[in-house]
C-alpha cells in the first residue's frame, strides 16, 4: 500500500470517529433533556395545591336601641303601656280614688267646656297638660292639694284673684286647691279663656307631644 493510500484510509477513519462522536453527544443531550422534563413533571405533580380561602360571613352587628326609646320606655307608668294621653289622665283620676280625683275631673271637664279644641297631653312622668297653640295649663295632685298651674300666668289679668301660688315668679302662676275649697267656675273659665287668647296672639313654645 502506498503512502497516499494509507493517508486516505486514516482520513476516513478520523471522519467516521467525528460523526460517531457527534451522534453520541446528540443522543446524550436528548437523554438529558428528557430526564429534566420528567423531574419537572414530577415536581409539578407533587406540589400541594394552594389552600382555598373560605369566606366567613360576619354576623350583622346588632343595631343599638335609640337612647330616647329606652328613656321613654323607662318613664311609662306600670299598667298604662302605649295608652293615649287622655287614657292616662283617665287612669290617673281613677287611681287617686279620693277628693283629689274628683277635683281633677271637675277641672278637666271645665277646660273641655271652655276649649273644645284643647289637646290633652301627658308629660313629666305623670302630669296632665292641656294645650292650644302651645301648653297653657297643667294640673298636679299633691298629698294635700291639687295645683293648677298656668304657663304664662304672670302675663294674664286675674281680676278675680284666683292665683294664690307662685306670685313672685316671672312666668308661672298657680292656684292651689285644697279639700273643701270651692271653685269659682265662672272666674276660672274666664282665666282659661285669657290663657288661650294669650297663646294664640303671642309666640309661645310649641309642645313636642306627650311623653310618658
Amino acid at each position: 500500500m502506498t503512502v497516499g493510500s494509507t493517508r486516505k484510509v486514516a482520513t476516513k477513519k478520523t471522519a467516521a470517529k467525528k460523526v460517531a462522536a457527534k451522534k453520541a453527544a446528540a443522543k446524550k443531550a436528548a437523554a438529558t433533556k428528557t430526564a429534566v422534563k420528567k423531574i419537572t413533571a414530577k415536581k409539578t405533580a407533587t406540589k400541594k395545591p394552594a389552600a382555598t380561602q373560605i369566606a366567613t360571613k360576619k354576623p350583622a352587628a346588632k343595631q343599638p336601641v335609640a337612647a330616647e326609646s329606652l328613656r321613654t320606655a323607662a318613664r311609662k307608668p306600670p299598667g298604662l303601656g302605649g295608652a293615649s294621653a287622655s287614657q292616662r289622665i283617665d287612669e290617673r283620676i281613677a287611681g287617686l280614688g279620693d277628693w283629689r280625683g274628683e277635683r281633677l275631673a271637675q277641672i278637666r271637664a271645665l277646660i273641655h267646656e271652655v276649649d273644645p279644641d284643647v289637646v290633652e297631653e301627658w308629660k313629666w312622668m305623670g302630669t296632665p297638660v292641656w294645650s292650644h297653640a302651645g301648653m297653657y295649663v297643667l294640673a298636679n295632685p299633691h298629698k294635700d292639694k291639687v295645683k293648677l298651674t298656668f304657663f304664662h300666668g304672670a302675663q294674664l289679668d286675674d281680676p278675680d284673684g284666683l292665683f294664690n301660688a307662685g306670685l313672685d315668679g316671672g312666668k308661672w302662676r298657680a292656684i292651689d286647691l285644697r279639700e273643701g275649697d270651692r271653685i269659682d267656675t265662672a272666674a276660672l273659665a274666664r282665666l282659661l279663656r285669657a290663657a288661650i287668647a294669650y297663646n294664640t296672639t303671642h309666640r309661645v313654645a310649641k309642645s313636642r307631644g306627650s311623653r310618658a
